[in-house]
């Protein structure tokens, strides 16, 4: 989210999280937002900061300025990383992404299990994140983890059934994005009304 107008509409559906992307190189890049846009969010949303490898510093400064409640880390932050900025907000949720095309690739998972809140799991791309691309979500089946995950990844309209056959005791919640966008950074509310409403009522 980037539009003041747009996040004060989103803000009125029964959301959890809004994302705000501090990674320059996305096209959803956040830029100089007045953090004071962000005050009219009710307090049972969370303020969610997306970073890529960005450097420690500059994510306690964000998350200080825009009153961040979760840090996402979307590229390969260490173990090290993370547990700089869990010593420094102790209360601040922590959230991991990792890209997943195979069962293999949750074996990385693992060694973040005592540092990190939740997961999230996207499609592997060569870009982080945003790409409106699907991966084989039967792969979740393999999925042995302790912490909740959040699915990511070409999630749309058209997918609330293919979400409601997931059995995963693990899924915690959906990160919905491009395809509930008119562009980058915009978000379509009443595409994202019509989702929410589908997945409570089908």
């Amino acid at each position: 989210m980037k539009n003041p107008e747009n996040i004060l509409a989103l803000a009125k559906l029964p959301i959890d999280y809004m994302g705000l992307i501090f990674y320059p190189k996305s096209p959803r890049y956040i830029q100089s937002l007045d953090s004071s846009v962000l005050n009219i969010l009710p307090d049972n949303i969370d303020r969610v900061g997306v970073f890529v490898n960005e450097n420690i510093e500059s994510v306690l400064e964000q998350i200080n300025k825009y009153k961040l409640s979760v840090v996402q880390l979307h590229g390969s932050e260490p173990i090290e990383y993370c547990s700089a900025i869990r010593a420094e907000y102790p209360n601040l949720t922590l959230l991991k992404a990792f890209n997943i095309s195979e069962e293999a690739d949750f074996f990385a998972t693992k060694e973040y299990e005592n540092v990190c809140d939740f997961l999230l799991f996207d499609t592997k791309t060569p870009q982080h994140g945003g790409s409106g691309i699907k991966f084989d979500w039967s792969i979740l089946n393999q999925y042995k983890g302790k912490l909740p995950f959040f699915l990511s990844g070409g999630i749309s309209i058209e997918d609330v059934k293919a979400i409601k056959d997931i059995s995963h005791p693990k899924l915690y919640a959906l990160d919905l994005n491009s395809k509930f966008e008119l562009e980058p950074g915009l978000k379509n509310i009443e595409l994202l009304e019509q989702f929410i409403n589908q997945l409570k009522n089908e």
